[in-house]
């Protein structure tokens, strides 16, 4: 299958398109809303000749946010634009970044509507976080004479067998790219097996490693901490759930309260649009649950903290003594582990990491990370957390060498990604460059 096939595929799939979108709908409404910016309709009058950044969803967005603000630091000059494909992204980056920077939904990988989004953008340089990879949307900006860099790559050996089934549309996409940051090695590998030019694929590492903690962050934690009673309670996060994990972190729970009656679970559902059943089955559950989004202060009652709010994730991590992240206890891939570990949290999380086996792998090899599968394991880790300090301590100290050793992803990427912006420092260069990518459009 080659680019047009496609093209004409994706064309006779736009009534199913829609369909899911009206299905997604029905249980979070979000998704109804601005559907005219994912045919490229009824965009924002965007500042032109800026940083176009693509962040699919919620992990991207939190990825790109170090990357972000580098940028808009070293080149305040130029504007960025981030785009995504899902609400909750859309409400991570308005948290994060808020009127900084110009945000919408990237339109469909139509060849019209690609052409009229970058078109109304007209960027100086594309930026796609992980291996979010369109192809129409790439050769718009090939023919534009936009140089797209590929960061924080990642792609899985699965990925990589399902990319090599269409290698007339996979290798000129990976052709056109003028840079690719990937994770590790392997990954270098997989992208030159599948067409990528050798001169573009360099190994930078994952810039989740650079992730920083706000010192403020820390202080809010402490403040709510003392304010809930916190310090004389046992306190543990389920972080990112999905359906099915829920009920098993409450079966923990339960098991939990026989032992600590004073417990505290803090349960964070990955989507906004669980958060009511969540809620719902907290209460079938028989316990008494408090909801973040209701600013009420936990009491001396509240047993389950429901994470209702969206951009509070590390604060929520920073309450708790030991912390799950979800994902893993189901069949979805896993979450972002690196989070609690940066706020000196022991950590577990289910077998179900492929999503991230590198960085669960040297979190696995240092002792900085335990793998639980049920309900009866979870509680029988959290207990022995809270009862020998010295095995939390060493995971904890395991899990921040295992950080600092990684860390300088984010420099590497910035280097590669400057390559690109240092020639908009000159006037006329810029000039010149911005009006080429005018001419080019077709």
């Amino acid at each position: 299958m080659n680019r047009n096939l496609y093209s004409l595929l994706f064309y006779l799939g736009l009534p199913f398109v829609a369909l899911r979108l009206w299905w997604r709908g029905r249980k979070a409404p979000a998704y109804r809303r601005r559907i005219g910016e994912r045919f490229a309709l009824g965009l924002p009058q965007f500042r032109q000749g800026g940083i176009w950044l693509h962040a699919v969803s919620v992990g991207e967005s939190i990825a790109a946010a170090p990357v972000v603000r580098a940028l808009q630091q070293r080149y305040p000059d130029l504007p960025v634009t981030i785009t995504c494909m899902t609400p909750t992204g859309s409400e991570r980056i308005r948290a994060l970044f808020g009127d900084s920077v110009q945000h919408c939904y990237l339109p469909y990988d139509l060849p019209c509507r690609a052409r009229k989004f970058l078109t109304a953008l007209k960027p100086v340089l594309g930026i796609v976080m992980e291996t979010e990879l369109w192809p129409n949307h790439i050769h718009q900006c090939a023919r534009m004479n936009v140089p797209v860099v590929l960061a924080n790559a990642r792609l899985s050996e699965r990925s990589a067998r399902g990319y090599a089934r269409f290698p007339r549309l996979t290798a000129p996409m990976l052709a056109q790219l003028s840079g690719i940051a990937v994770q590790t090695r392997a990954e270098a590998g997989r992208f030159l097996q599948l067409g990528a030019r050798p001169e573009t694929v360099q190994v930078t590492g994952s810039i989740k490693f650079d992730l920083h903690i706000q010192p403020q962050l820390l202080q809010t934690a402490q403040q709510l901490r003392e304010q809930w009673q916190l310090e004389q309670r046992k306190v543990w996060i389920a972080g990112s759930t999905h359906e099915g994990e829920d009920l098993l972190m409450l079966e923990a729970h339960q098991q939990l309260l026989q032992a600590f009656p004073e417990a505290l679970l803090i349960l964070v559902p990955r989507h906004p649009e669980r958060f009511d059943t969540v809620y719902r089955l907290c209460r079938a559950q028989g316990l008494e649950v408090m909801r973040r989004s209701s600013a009420e202060p936990v009491s001396v009652a509240t047993r389950v903290l429901l994470g209702d709010t969206m951009g509070e994730m590390l604060l929520l991590y920073a309450l708790a003594d030991v912390a799950l992240v979800g994902g893993s206890l189901v069949p979805h891939g896993g979450h972002n582990l690196l989070e609690p570990v940066a706020l000196g949290k022991p950590v577990l999380s289910g077998p179900y990491v492929q999503n991230f086996l590198e960085i669960t792998g040297q979190l696995k090899d240092a002792g900085a990370l335990r793998e639980v599968s049920s309900a009866s394991d979870t509680a029988t880790a959290v207990a022995r957390l809270w009862t020998d300090p010295k095995a939390r301590q060493d995971m904890q100290q395991a899990g921040q060498q295992v950080l600092k050793a990684n860390q300088g992803a984010l420099e590497r990427l910035l280097q590669l990604v400057s390559g690109f912006l240092e020639p908009l420092r000159q006037p006329s260069a810029a000039m010149e460059m911005r009006k080429t990518t005018t001419e080019e459009t077709p």
